[in-house]
C-alpha cells in the first residue's frame, strides 16, 4: 500500500516517527512535507497530499497538524477526499468501515507517538464494509462540486 504523509510544523516530529515506523511495517511511504520545523501553513500540505490521492500516486494519506482539525477541514475541501480526524483506534476503524475515509488526520500536539502509530495502522489496515454504508458514501460523493 502506498501511503502519503504530510504535516505542518506542529506535526513534523510525529510525521517523521510515523514515516520510519510505517516503512518498517512494509508500507510504501511518500512524504509530502514539511521537511522543516519552521512555521508553515497546513493547507499547503493538505493540498499536496490530496492531489496525490486524486492522481492515484498514493492509496491513502495521513495529515498531521497541532490538533488534526485544520488538516481535516482543508483536506475535505478537495473532490473525492473523505478525511477523518481520529483520536482513537476505534475512530480509525469506523472511519474506514463506515465512511471509506481515505485521509486520516491526527493532532501532533494531542496524541503520543505510539498511540498515533496504532491509530494509523488500524486506519490503513481496515477495509471499507460497503453494504448499507456504500449508499451513504455515494451520497457524500454526490455532494462534491
Amino acid at each position: 500500500m502506498r501511503v502519503g504523509l504530510g504535516s505542518d510544523h506542529a506535526g513534523f516530529e510525529l510525521k517523521e516517527f510515523l514515516k520510519k515506523n510505517l516503512k518498517k511495517e512494509g508500507f510504501d511511504v511518500i512524504d509530502y512535507g514539511t521537511h522543516i520545523k519552521k512555521s508553515v501553513d497546513y493547507p499547503d500540505y493538505a493540498e499536496r497530499l490530496t492531489e496525490g490521492i486524486q492522481n492515484r500516486d498514493i492509496d491513502a494519506g495521513v495529515l498531521i497538524c497541532g490538533t488534526g482539525i485544520g488538516m481535516s477541514i482543508a483536506a475535505n475541501k478537495f473532490k473525492n477526499i473523505r478525511a477523518a480526524r481520529c483520536c482513537s483506534i476505534q475512530d480509525a476503524i469506523l472511519a474506514r468501515q463506515h465512511n471509506d475515509a481515505n485521509v486520516l488526520t491526527l493532532g501532533g500536539r494531542l496524541l503520543g507517538n505510539e498511540l498515533s502509530l496504532e491509530i494509523t495502522k488500524a486506519f490503513l489496515e481496515t477495509p471499507f464494509l460497503k453494504g448499507r454504508h456504500l449508499r451513504r458514501v455515494n451520497k457524500i460523493k454526490r455532494l462534491d462540486k
